[in-house]
This record gives C-alpha cells, sequence and structure tokens, in this order.
C-alpha cells in the first residue's frame, strides 16, 4: 500500500532575478512501513519537496496523495495524519518536555488525562525521562532532537518526515537517533528522511531516491543502486603517464567508466572478481608498471557520482 504518490510535483519560486524552478516535475511512490530516504546535497529540492507533501508549502504544480488524502484538496486531513520534524528545534526552550508534549497532545485533542498518558511514555521510549522537567533550553543536541521527534509522534501519525534529523549531531547523538528511527519503522511506522549523508541513507533506507537540481536521478534500494548504476570499483596505482594508461583501459569492453582521481585510476566494472585478471594482462601487455591495485564495493557517492558527474562528499564536508 502507498502512503506517499506524487506525480509531476513541482515548485517554482519567484526572486528578483526571476522564476527559480527548485523541484522539477518529482514521481515518487513510498510503501506503508518502509523508511525512505531523500538523499541529495543542500539546494537540490529535498527540503521544498518534504515541505510540499507536508503541506506547509503548496506545489506549483502536479498532483500528489498522502496518507490517503489529496495534498491540494484536503490539506488539513493530511496534516492530521503526518508528523513533522524539520530541521531547526520545534520545541519552545523555556518550558519542559513533560509540558510542551502535554501541550502538543492537547492541540491535537487528547483529554488531560490522555496527554499526560502519552507523554510519560514518549518520555520513557525517547530516553527524556531525565530531563523531563528541565527547560529545553538546558538540554544537549541529542536530547533536543529526541524531543523534536517527540513532538511529531505525540498524535501518533502514520507518516513521520524528518528534514536532516541528524544534522549538528555529535557520533553518540547521531547513533541514539539512528536506533529511534529503527525503532519506529519495527513498529510499523512510514518514515521519510531528508539527508545529505551517505552513511545514513545506506544504514537506514529500505528504498531511497537520488535527488540533484531539482530532478530524481536515481531510485531503489541502497544495494540495488550500487550494483546496478555503479558496480565494483577497481583502484589502480601506475607508474606512467595517466593519461596513456587511461585511454588504454577505458575502451575495454569490462569497464563502465574510467577516470584519474589523485595519482591513480578508478575503474567502475561489472565484476570486479572476474575483471581484475583482465586489467593486470592489459596494463603489463602495455608495458605500465602497476604499483597499487584495489578492489572495493560502490558506494552511494560512487552512485551519486555516476548520475550526476559529482560527488556528494563534497556537500558533507561543506555541511
Amino acid at each position: 500500500m502507498s502512503v506517499i504518490q506524487t506525480h509531476d510535483l513541482r515548485r517554482t519560486f519567484q526572486t528578483c532575478g526571476g522564476a527559480v524552478e527548485a523541484v522539477k516535475g518529482v514521481d515518487l511512490c513510498v510503501d506503508a512501513g518502509e523508511v525512505f530516504g531523500f538523499l541529495g546535497p543542500n539546494g537540490a529540492g529535498k527540503t521544498t519537496t518534504l515541505r510540499m507533501l507536508s503541506t506547509l508549502l503548496p506545489p506549483t504544480g502536479g498532483e500528489a496523495s498522502v496518507v490517503g488524502c489529496d495534498l491540494r484538496r484536503e490539506p488539513r486531513k493530511v496534516r492530521e495524519r503526518i508528523g513533522y520534524v524539520g530541521q531547526r528545534n520545534g520545541s519552545d526552550p523555556g518550558i519542559t518536555a513533560r509540558r510542551e508534549l502535554e501541550f502538543q497532545a492537547r492541540l491535537y485533542g487528547a483529554s488531560a488525562a490522555e496527554a499526560r498518558k502519552r507523554t510519560s511514555e514518549l518520555l520513557g521510549v525517547l530516553e527524556l525521562d531525565s530531563c523531563a522537567d528541565r527547560p529545553s533550553s538546558t538540554y544537549s543536541g541529542g536530547q533536543r532532537r529526541r524531543l523534536d521527534i517527540g513532538i511529531g509522534l505525540i498524535h501518533s501519525p502514520k507518516l513521520l518526515f524528518l528534514d536532516e534529523p541528524t544534522t549538528g549531531l555529535d557520533p553518540q547523538g547521531r547513533a541514539r537517533l539512528w536506533n529511534e528511527i529503527r525503532r519506529l519503522k519495527a513498529s510499523g511506522m512510514t518514515v521519510f528522511l531528508t539527508t545529505h549523508y551517505l552513511e545514513e541513507a545506506d544504514a537506514l533506507c529500505d528504498r531511497l531516491a537520488i535527488i540533484d537540481h531539482g530532478r530524481i536521478v536515481a531510485e531503489g534500494t541502497p544495494e540495488q543502486l550500487k550494483r546496478d548504476i555503479a558496480g565494483d570499483v577497481i583502484s589502480l596505482g601506475v607508474a606512467a603517464d595517466l593519461e596513456r594508461a587511461l585511454a588504454v583501459l577505458e575502451g575495454e569492453p569490462y569497464v563502465r567508466k574510467a577516470a584519474i582521481e589523485g595519482d591513480g585510476l578508478r575503474l567502475y566494472v561489472d565484476r570486479g572478481e572476474s575483471a581484475m585478471p583482465s586489467v593486470l594482462r592489459l596494463l603489463d601487455g602495455s608495458g605500465f608498471e602497476l604499483q597499487t591495485i584495489a578492489l572495493s564495493r560502490p558506494s552511494l557517492d560512487d552512485v551519486f557520482l555516476q548520475q550526476t558527474g559529482h560527488s556528494l562528499r563534497d556537500t558533507e564536508v561543506a555541511a
């Protein structure tokens, strides 16, 4: 069963310099109970798409259904059935987590007793009991993000949107939040998360879509994308003219793509184990002295590089 379906979803912004098309016709299908990742660099259109799907931003064009409701005609019903956690903290820093969660529950129509019960449950699940009665301004970054997730979960939504959920967290805080996302999936909830962290998408997502410049350039499971798009990776150190070595290798039928990378060569091949002997024979027969050779499985960054021509690692470092 699909929880999200979009067709040709678009968003254009009017600026002083003219119209800017931030999202350029996105087609998505997200199934119930999965963690679906939206992977891309900053400015690719991830957050704009998520804000449209969560009714915070009206689409310029296209159609979408979210948790069984028409995005354009039934935005109120959509909001009743989803949770949303943005990039910035959504809690009031001057009040406690307990008071914040109880207040949010009452906004969704819970009685005072129901709000207290639900709040107590979430504080335990999110490991916020120890700080529940302190102002959230005293919390660590990880505690504040878990409180944000609690606000998104207080009304037991069918679908939770997480926008860059671990940005700015230390490794321990990120690991705890990953575990919480896994727990939500195990409970049957559908999670739609945006991220520019490769390891996060690989570790958490059942399926993902890669977006660049407002367009989806690839979609599938992490393993499918790595296998079908990137292939295996052979890294070579060659003591010779790299341009000449590149010319020798890139015409071979088993080489999908070859490029100079730093002081060596990087080859994308279908089956690394069977390709390596052929590479060795070809280089030896052409008079090249091989210094190093290594075989590795592709990463999501290899997929992104193949589809867009640039690396997502650069945006991780910048972020």
